[in-house]
């Protein structure tokens, strides 16, 4: 599903966010990364994006090679993707339903269709009573989970998520993960970077990365 052959990532001689990073990710596997700030998790999530490029080696996502990939193939990659972010970027003059929806809309689906799979999605993050509040009326694990609901109404193949338990309490937390746990449970690809050393603690695999290489986990 997910594959790095010898990839780096310079922004310059002395800015090398990750160097010479090889493994693979199997199709409905659940990985966590892991490493200190500064380690290269986000720039390799963002990799499988193609927000970023490599410098060096190949990226491939489903068999696509991101450094060749033309700009117009781009949207149509993140279709089968679940993008989840540290900020939410939700639209606060849109209700939690309306932003649910957007990527749906954009994607031409109709009104109808794009408030259902909207419904549903939040309804599998806890938070179909909250669909007609605004974001700024949610706590800050309430407007993560709407994220997780914007970011799994497509039903993406992948989802990838950088540190979404950032600056939550323990409760807030663990509603997160658990959410991510149960796509994971159906099929879908996980990649989630965090600091929590509970969770990676019961993780069946965890990369870590330490000044953009790997110290583990790559098998």
């Amino acid at each position: 599903m997910i594959e790095f052959q010898s990839v780096s990532k310079e922004y310059s001689a002395a800015a090398v966010a990750l160097l010479d990073v090889s493994f693979s990710v199997q199709k409905g596997e659940l990985v966590y990364l892991a490493g200190p700030s500064g380690a290269g998790k986000s720039t390799l999530l963002k990799m499988i994006a193609a927000i970023e490029r490599p410098s060096a080696g190949k990226v491939l996502v489903n068999g696509q090679d991101i450094g060749k990939l033309k700009r117009a193939s781009v949207p149509f990659l993140r279709r089968n993707l679940g993008l989840i972010f540290q900020h939410q970027r939700l639209l606060g003059d849109r209700s939690v339903l309306a932003n649910t929806m957007l990527p749906l809309l954009v994607t031409g689906a109709s009104n109808m269709q794009a408030e259902q799979r909207a419904r549903a999605a939040l309804d599998k993050v806890g938070l179909l009573e909250r669909a007609g509040a605004r974001p700024q009326e949610l706590s800050g694990g309430e407007q993560q989970r709407v994220s997780i609901a914007r970011a799994i109404v497509n039903r993406p193949q992948i989802i990838l998520a950088d540190e979404p338990t950032a600056n939550l309490d323990r409760a807030s937390a663990d509603r997160v993960l658990d959410a991510l746990r149960a796509f994971h449970s159906v099929g879908v690809t996980c990649m989630i970077s965090t600091h929590d050393e509970q969770v990676l603690d019961r993780a069946a695999r965890v990369i870590r990365l330490d000044h953009g290489q790997l110290t583990g986990g790559a098998a």
